[in-house]
């Protein structure tokens, strides 16, 4: 059976920063409180001028010059996003439009924050299959259009962003089995509903079961992989809150990994998140090529999947 592997990867944040002392002018809240319960100092705030499919053509074109490809080697585009505003054509229609990708499939998948984790799956079974030869698979969200700026719940939390990775055909598999799920009883704790629509969560029931539940599945998707989580590099989470990040990584047993806190930086960017954060991983140096990485995506819908990659 074919393989594939992750052949690099870009990532992209609008110019605009937002403060927690900015967010304080907006509403009742405060650089202590808001680092004190979620970590996050500063997040990336796209302008109405920068749609989503935008901020994902710039990872994705970032990502195809660090694999040293062009547009026409790609032959299936994948977007992860949530916070599309037009149902047609998808982003990742657009997306290929915008770099001038010629004749791929074009797709985009909904999981919200586990939603590149999912799409990184699909495109290694499509590629280990022979559907394709080479993917660009994309997370990218606005997090800012579905917010209400005057609720200090969600307001502080989100920022927007994109990152991508390029998955090509290798002699070995260095992305690992997947390992998803969801909890389909407890997905109204996560939503983006309503018109507008507009980001809401249940925090004290995300925090316990993401801090409770999902180690012993991230666990096995290092099992899946035939590594111990002592043997990782480094952990990839889902950037939502460092306070779920930091437990999660040491209730895994992920003691020698180093650990991805981007959420510090550039908030809770849904389906962007892992691959915004791994790709600055790889740009700092953090972690070597062929080291073994968990990523791990959990959140809307109460949705999760995770892998172990090789880093490109």
């Amino acid at each position: 059976m074919i393989g594939s592997r992750i052949a690099a990867v870009g990532h992209y944040q609008p110019a605009k920063v937002l403060t927690n002392e900015d967010l304080a002018g907006l509403v009742d809240t405060s650089d202590e409180w808001i680092r004190s319960r979620v970590g996050i100092r500063t997040r990336h705030i796209a302008g109405p001028d920068e749609p989503v499919d935008e901020l994902a053509a710039h990872a994705a074109a970032k990502a195809l010059a660090a694999a040293g490809l062009t547009p026409a080697d790609i032959d299936l585009v994948l977007v992860a996003t949530s916070t599309a505003v037009d149902r047609s054509p998808n982003t990742a229609a657009r997306v290929a439009n915008r770099i001038g990708v010629p004749r791929a499939a074009t797709m985009d998948l909904n999981v919200v924050c586990a939603g590149f984790t999912h799409a990184l799956a699909t495109a290694d079974h499509a590629v280990r299959a022979g559907g394709a030869s080479r993917a660009l698979v994309i997370g990218a969200d606005k997090m800012s259009d579905v917010t209400d700026w005057s609720d200090r719940t969600t307001c502080v939390l989100v920022g927007d962003g994109a990152g991508a990775a390029v998955v090509e055909a290798a002699d070995e598999s260095a992305i690992g089995p997947v390992l998803w799920g969801s909890v389909p009883e407890m997905g109204n704790a996560v939503r983006i509903e309503g018109t507008p629509p507009r980001f809401a969560q249940e925090g004290q029931s995300v925090y316990r079961w993401a801090t409770t539940q999902l180690p012993p599945i991230a666990r096995r998707a290092c099992e899946r992989a035939g590594l111990e989580p002592a043997d990782l590099a480094a952990v990839v989470l889902h950037q939502a809150n460092l306070r779920i990040i930091e437990p999660l990584a040491e209730k895994i047993g992920a003691v020698n990994a180093v650990v991805a806190r981007d959420v510090t930086e550039s908030g809770n960017t849904s389906a962007a998140s892992i691959p915004l954060a791994l790709s600055k991983l790889v740009e700092q140096g953090a972690i070597a090529t062929g080291d073994p990485v968990l990523l791990f995506g959990f959140g809307g819908n109460l949705s999760y999947a995770g892998q172990v990659v090789r880093c490109p």
